[in-house]
């Protein structure tokens, strides 16, 4: 795919590295994007200018991750008429269900697919954002496909280990202590 694609918006710079890696996903998949830091209370006027233009710069979806009360994707979604995925980020106060609750809470008529809290909502708004790109895209969508059969082989794998060998001597994890059963 050319041209840019994905808008993936951070509000915590703290966050930066956990998004980066969530984005691999589109890096996978050959999508496009670009990350930006953004705060919907701290730079209002260059949040409202991003989703202004974001389509005329060819953003087809924003992924916005933000904590507590700061619903970023919230504000991007009032201002585009994009897709806008938000991903309601961990805080040690309320363990991220602030964010959720800000996040997820929109009034009817504004939109926003919201994702689980921290890293997994981060790789699954990659994979949603992907999901979306491919409704017009063929060749994406038989990447989704595959991504798809390789997770499921990968479960089944360590499916078929832990019945070979049991739970109490299940593979250790690269770290030397007893993998989860997750």
């Amino acid at each position: 795919m050319n041209g840019l694609q994905v808008g993936i918006l951070v509000d915590d710079e703290r966050d930066l590295l956990m998004l980066q890696q969530a984005a691999q996903i589109l890096d996978r998949f050959n999508i496009s994007y670009e990350v930006r830091y953004l705060s919907a209370h701290f730079s209002p006027r260059a949040v409202s200018d991003y989703a202004a233009r974001a389509h005329e710069r060819g953003i087809t979806v924003i992924i916005a991750a933000s904590r507590g009360a700061a619903n970023l994707a919230g504000v991007i979604a009032s201002r585009t008429i994009l897709p806008v995925i938000g991903v309601p980020l961990d805080t040690p106060s309320f363990s991220g269900l602030d964010s959720l609750l800000a996040t997820v809470q929109m009034p009817a008529g504004i939109p926003v697919a919201t994702t689980a809290i921290g890293a997994a909502g981060a790789e699954n708004a990659c994979l949603l954002a992907s999901e979306i790109l491919a409704i017009k895209d063929a060749s994406l969508q038989q990447k989704l496909v595959r991504y798809r059969k390789e997770m499921a082989s990968i479960v089944e794998e360590k499916g078929d280990r832990l019945r070979k060998q049991g739970y109490r001597s299940y593979p250790q994890e690269k770290n030397g202590s007893k993998s989860s059963l997750q």
